[in-house]
Parts: structure tokens; C-alpha cells; sequence
């Protein structure tokens, strides 16, 4: 994913910073907007992993610091649920003005209850998930017990929370407790996903039962098995982040078609940080490429060299599959299996040369279908003439130029 900083103003005046993830082709078939957990900021790691897998789906995600969190300007001791309602609108109507309204709305714990109570007020959403999420935020009252009769004395207290020292003030409670959940999910009339881990010790699944009892249809419910609240296994958010990509397109029309009249779509490859894991967007296609965890890598997609012998292979099978068609040939199915190593030319019977060594790609066809010995034979013929093959075997001009443009 290709990843913009961003600064927008909220409702009250204060600078809030955001991150907007787009998928490599820049061409989002819908936008998402997150909120992250109580307490915690739009880098963590499990927001990063969701937000990647929603890209490689195709859906650019904003996620932002809250005021008062992570690089977003404000006073913390100030805020309250319902200023962080209003802090989600006013991203999403900075979304709406700049780039483009989101339709999705997807919260985590404290974010996931906001999402909710923001719905309403973001006309252009239709579908909301949750992550995690209480079924009331006063369900973070209960880490306050502590400082709850200072907070009553004094107006205020310092609490620890996470390990982090907070200032929370009586306005905080007074707001949770005039915050009404179950009318607002009985009335979302938006399509709800709700995700939540039978383990997670910090939200209990109860909290998901109450949401989706609550809510009406259309809403669903994934299980996160064997999760934490905070996703920590990267498998988990990814896993997460696909599954409401999927559940997202029957509402969005999330698709996987080029634009009209681009047969040849661009291809963009990014690789990052994450050692030798690669992201390569086909069109509206992505995939990820990665070397084995021998070589230091993740093994987290095929190697390079695979990708070149499955476009080797796709191509034969496709040229096969055209040319039978054709002819009207019974040909019912066309595997092709491929093996690239690097061999010494003197032990290769084909090569134009003796010395040194060169690269050696092995392919096998099996033709399934009714053939006689001839039209095998012309289809074995046929295999060497596909486009891909023909280029590799052709001089090919590869031009490297550094782009200026780091978007």
C-alpha cells in the first residue's frame, strides 16, 4: 500500500493527524474510515496490518490519532466519547471534500462503539464493523473504578492505563453515562459486521452478543478464535482485514474488473520494510511476492521466479486453450508444471552455447481430452509460440529510470 500523511482540523479547532493508506494502482473502489482502540493511535500494529489487507483489496483506509493521542494536537483530559464521535465526522467529511466520502466505517474496541454512534451522522455509509468492540462505552468506566471517587471529589484524577498516565475529568464520565448504545444499534440501518474473539480478556464476548442481538438485519458475525484484543498475531488483523473486504463488497460493489478500455493495466510493485515481502498490484489484481525464510525472508507469497513461470505457464495454457477452441478440439483441461534451476551450458543438449552456465526452465503439459497423436503433436508445436515464451527467448529492453514522485 502506497501511505500519505495527512493533517485535517476537527470540529473544535485542533490538528489531527492522519495516515491515508492507498492501494498501489491509486484507484480505491471504495474508502474505509478507522478508529482505533481507547488510548491507543492509528500506528499500532494491528491498525498498519488491517489497513494493508484492505488495500491489497482494493480499499484505500484513513485512520487517524484522536484528539489528544498519538500526533494529533488537544488535550486528552478534555475529550469524551462523544467528542471522539465528532472527531470521526469531521474526518469523514474532510474524506468527502478531498478525496472521496467512505462508505466504510470500521472501529476497534472504544472505535468500534464509536463507529456506531458515528454512522448516523456519515450519510455515505452503508456498512460498519466492528473489531473487539463494547456493546456500551461505558465499559471502559470499569478500568476508572480506582480513581472513581477522586474523579467525584476533585473533578479530575491521573490514571494509568496501558502503562501511560492519563488525566480523565468528571465531563468523561458524565458523557458515558448519557451515552444510550442499544436504540442507536437497533437503528443503524446500515449493513454490521461484528468481529470479536471468544478469548479477549479485555472485551468479553458477551459485549458482541448484546451488538448483534441488538442490531437488524443485514448484520453478521465473525469469530476471531484463539485472537487477543489487540490482534497482536499479524495473521489475525490480516486475516481480520480480508474478511471485511469480502463481507464489505456485496454493499460497496468492491469488484475485480479493469477499467473499461485498459487491457493492459499497469503493473506496481512496492516492497517496504518488512525485509524482502513485496506488494505487486496487476490492474486491480494483487498478490505478494516474498523469498523463503532460508534466504531471510517471510515466505509469505512466491518467489520472483515463480511469478515468471506461472506468467510462462498461464500463457501456454491460455494459447492452448485459444488454439483448441478454435479448432473445436476436445480438449478438456490443460496443466502445465514448470522448474527453473541454473545448469551448466555444457550439460544442456539446446543451448547455443557451451560455457558457463545458464538459466534452464523445465515445462510439461498434460492435455486432458479425446486426441488423437496428431493434434497432440500440433498442440505440443503450438506451446512454443506463446507470446510470453516468445519473449523471453527475444532481446528485451528493460529501461530503469528513478522516479521524483515518492506519493
Amino acid at each position: 500500500m502506497l501511505t500519505r500523511p495527512i493533517k485535517f482540523d476537527n470540529p473544535a479547532g485542533d490538528t489531527l493527524a492522519a495516515l491515508l493508506d492507498l492501494p498501489l494502482n491509486r484507484k480505491p473502489r471504495a474508502f474505509a474510515l478507522f478508529a482505533h482502540c481507547f488510548t491507543c493511535s492509528k500506528n499500532y500494529r494491528y491498525v498498519r496490518h488491517i489497513s494493508r489487507a484492505l488495500c491489497g483489496n482494493g480499499i484505500a483506509v484513513f485512520r487517524f490519532d484522536f484528539t489528544g493521542l498519538g500526533e494529533s494536537e488537544g488535550e486528552f483530559a478534555d475529550t469524551s466519547f462523544s467528542s471522539n464521535v465528532d472527531d470521526l465526522v469531521g474526518a469523514a467529511e474532510y474524506l468527502s471534500a478531498m478525496y472521496r466520502a467512505p462508505e466504510i466505517l470500521i472501529g476497534h474496541s472504544w472505535g468500534g462503539a464509536a463507529v456506531i454512534q458515528a454512522a448516523s451522522r456519515i450519510p455515505s455509509s452503508v456498512a460498519v464493523a466492528t473489531i473487539g468492540a463494547p456493546s456500551d462505552p461505558g465499559h471502559v468506566a470499569r478500568h476508572l473504578e480506582a480513581a472513581a471517587d477522586t474523579i467525584a471529589d476533585k473533578g479530575e484524577a491521573e490514571v494509568v492505563l496501558a502503562g501511560r498516565s492519563f488525566r480523565i475529568k468528571k465531563q468523561f464520565l458524565d458523557d458515558l453515562e448519557s451515552t444510550r448504545m442499544q436504540q442507536t444499534i437497533r437503528n443503524l440501518n446500515r449493513a454490521l459486521l461484528v468481529c470479536h474473539s471468544p478469548v479477549d480478556e479485555v472485551v468479553s464476548i458477551e459485549n458482541a452478543q448484546e451488538i448483534f442481538v441488538s442490531a437488524r438485519h443485514p448484520k453478521s458475525f465473525v469469530s476471531l478464535d484463539r485472537a487477543d484484543h489487540l490482534l497482536s498475531e499479524e495473521a489475525d488483523s490480516c486475516y481480520v482485514g480480508d474478511v471485511v473486504a469480502a463481507w464489505a463488497g456485496r454493499y460497496i460493489g468492491v469488484g475485480t474488473e479493469s477499467p473499461p478500455g485498459e487491457d493492459q493495466p499497469e503493473v506496481v510493485v512496492r516492497t517496504g520494510r518488512e525485509r524482502y515481502r513485496t506488494e505487486i498490484a496487476a490492474g486491480v489484481h494483487t498478490l505478494v511476492s516474498d523469498e523463503p525464510v532460508s534466504l531471510g525472508g517471510g515466505d509469505r507469497g512466491p518467489t520472483p521466479y515463480q511469478y515468471l513461470l506461472s506468467a510462462l505457464g498461464a500463457c501456454t495454457g491460455i494459447t492452448l486453450r485459444m488454439y483448441a477452441d478454435r479448432h473445436k478440439w476436445p480438449v478438456d483441461e490443460i496443466v502445465v508444471r514448470l522448474a527453473h534451476k541454473n545448469v551448466h551450458a555444457a550439460d544442456c543438449e539446446d543451448c547455443d552455447t557451451n560455457e558457463g552456465k545458464i538459466d534452464h526452465i523445465g515445462q510439461t503439459i498434460e492435455l486432458g481430452g479425446a486426441l488423437d497423436a496428431e493434434q497432440r503433436t500440433r498442440l505440443r508445436e503450438i506451446a512454443d509460440r506463446c507470446p510470453v515464451r516468445r519473449t523471453l527467448h527475444s532481446k528485451v529492453v528493460v529501461k530503469t529510470q528513478l522516479s521524483d514522485d515518492e506519493a
